[in-house]
């Protein structure tokens, strides 16, 4: 993947090259950090899903139980770029259920550099969730090359709820970033956050998702979570270095 990365932008031009994924096993991402760090390439971008994410064409078992769910998967990523000395080369993405300016401030304190967000724009358009993407008849036309469909979105009208959307969300992750007392989303960071974890008891996201320091996996990390995949992990397959044995 490294190599074709590589020839991606050598025959763009040089234009910004990277990928997209919903985490699985820890090890299988922690392999592909191991072949960056081999090959000297690495992506422009990863951008993160979550299982929680909102195509109406995935299987239904596959929406269900498949995949780290988008938190988790976003503050895994991060801190193993982070632990492999590499996340000053490595934008990341967050896409899954991204659609209040809170979930933006949640996934930028969690370690995103940007957010991708598409459900709720597809609601101002007129999506229902009729879950029917895959089928061709969305019967609000969102998702039909059928032009008899399509004729449902009256542009004129979906545009201005398109546009006024957007604007409200950006303002209301303003707001939030404003009433930490802080100045841009680029200080944003997991001790901003709180989560109720009992009736009697909150605490950070720094908490919950502790942060690996800068190299920490290359130097010896005691972070049972991030050590034993790292250990396992094979720049050149998938495959575990313990089951190879």
């Amino acid at each position: 993947m490294m190599r074709f990365i590589e020839k991606l932008r050598e025959l763009s031009a040089g234009k910004p090259v990277g990928f997209k994924l919903c985490v699985g096993h820890p090890r299988e991402f922690m392999s592909l950090v191991k072949a960056m760090l081999e090959t000297g390439t690495t992506p422009d971008f990863i951008v993160v899903d979550g299982s929680e994410g909102g195509t109406g064409a995935a299987p239904l078992e596959f929406v269900d139980h498949v995949g780290m769910p988008l938190r988790d998967g976003l503050s895994f990523v991060h801190n193993t770029l982070v632990g492999a000395g590499i996340r000053d080369r490595v934008r990341i993405g967050a896409s899954g259920k991204i659609i209040t300016g809170f979930d933006m401030v949640r996934a930028i304190a969690l370690g995103a550099d940007f957010c991708n967000a598409a459900r709720g724009f597809m609601f101002a358009v007129g999506c229902i969730q009729a879950q029917a993407c895959h089928t061709g008849k969305c019967p609000v036309g969102v998702t039909s090359q059928d032009p008899s469909r399509q004729r449902a979105i009256v542009v004129a009208d979906k545009s201005v709820r398109v546009a006024n959307f957007h604007a409200a969300t950006i303002e209301a992750m303003a707001d939030l970033i404003a009433a930490a007392g802080l100045d841009t989303p680029s200080r944003l960071g997991p001790r901003h956050i709180y989560r109720r974890v009992s009736q009697q008891e909150y605490i950070t996201y720094a908490d919950l998702y502790p942060c690996l320091q800068p190299g920490e996996l290359l130097a010896g990390c005691s972070n049972q979570r991030y050590a034993e995949p790292w250990r396992t992990a094979l720049a050149e397959s998938f495959h575990s270095s313990a089951a190879a044995e």
